[in-house]
């Protein structure tokens, strides 16, 4: 389910909104993953800790 995120994309240096995808990263944080809609290059956006299940 893709849902729209505000994050900063390193190769545009600028911030973008973007299509992202919450995943749980191995450190247990909630992570929002896309692609820039200008340069194509991943942008990342942690969200916090996810919820212990």
């Amino acid at each position: 389910m893709a849902e729209t995120y505000e994050g900063y994309c390193v190769k545009c240096k600028d911030k973008r909104h973007y299509q992202g995808e919450v995943r749980v990263s191995e450190s247990g944080r909630r992570m929002a993953r896309g692609t820039c809609p200008v340069c194509g290059t991943t942008i990342n956006r942690i969200l916090g800790k996810a919820p212990a299940s």
